[in-house]
């Protein structure tokens, strides 16, 4: 029989790995006590295989004894995997907070954005009920426009008002930013040339059209570099119309929304909150 063929060999090979681990040894370094490990492993498998298979009366199939190694395998990459899903929740975990944090830095500067456009269409509001209904250039006070700018292109008519502007025109030149921004109130430099139509105004002391004019020159904050003098402009023409409190939280926005404004402006904003009395 198949099986007593098998049984007896191993169980000599059993007996002799009895007596030998009877006789006494030198002591093994590492890598013999291993192999030494190894084989008794493969014996203890090879026991258990034979006798099942004479309980049984199946056919012995004998398997590659590395069944403890393969657990180890096993547990290591179980280990790996629990490692790298604990790296990937800490990741994701991060990731949500960075994007709520955003949401909600979003969500606040959306909030500020509206209170300064309120704040804003207010002031506006105020400039124009001081003068009386805004004519079709968005600004009352002064005389209608004499088309000075007729027959120009939009640059032509910019570039004309200008450098009348520069020439100390400035009749000239508040005609001219009229026309223009009655004419090309949607062209790009629209807020530009009613920053400028307000310092014409400014020079004649209309401050509320002028302070209308800034408004409308500085809505939605442009990154441009006449927009820090436009808002300084407009804390002046607050300041000269007994509006402190507005001059002062004008000059807050502008401190905010441009840091970086040239040391002319930022000289002249000092002199402004003093001049309001605005808080440290």
């Amino acid at each position: 029989m198949k099986l007593a063929r098998l049984a007896l060999p191993l169980a000599l090979a059993l007996s002799a790995s009895t007596a030998m681990a009877q006789v006494p040894m030198d002591p093994l370094d590492a890598r013999d006590a291993r192999r030494l490990d190894r084989m008794e492993q493969v014996m203890r498998e090879l026991r258990s295989i034979v006798f099942q298979g004479r309980d049984s009366g199946k056919p012995v199939v004998v398997q590659p004894a590395e069944t403890d190694y393969q657990l180890q395998e096993v547990s290591r990459r179980l280990a790996d995997m629990e490692q790298s899903m604990t790296r990937m929740t800490g990741d994701l975990e991060n990731a949500n907070r960075q994007a709520e944090l955003a949401r909600r830095e979003a969500e606040t500067l959306r909030a500020e954005n509206r209170s300064l456009s309120d704040r804003l269409a207010n002031l506006e509001s105020q400039a124009l009920a001081s003068t009386g209904s805004a004519p079709a250039g968005g600004l009352a006070g002064g005389p209608a426009p004499a088309a000075p700018t007729a027959g120009l292109s939009a640059n032509e008519a910019f570039s004309q008002s200008r450098q009348a502007m520069l020439a100390g025109d400035y009749a000239a030149a508040e005609a001219g930013f009229r026309d223009y921004v009655s004419a090309y109130g949607d062209n790009a430099k629209a807020p530009e040339a009613r920053y400028w139509l307000g310092k014409t105004l400014t020079a004649r002391g209309a401050h509320a059209d002028a302070a209308g004019s800034y408004i409308a020159a500085i809505r939605g904050w442009p990154a441009t570099t006449w927009a820090p003098d436009a808002v300084l402009e407009l804390s002046r023409s607050l300041i000269a119309l007994k509006k402190p409190a507005d001059a002062c939280q004008t000059l807050a926005e502008l401190a905010k929304r441009y840091p970086k404004a040239s040391t002319t402006v930022q000289t002249r904003a000092a002199q402004a909150r003093t001049q309001a009395k605005c808080s440290a």
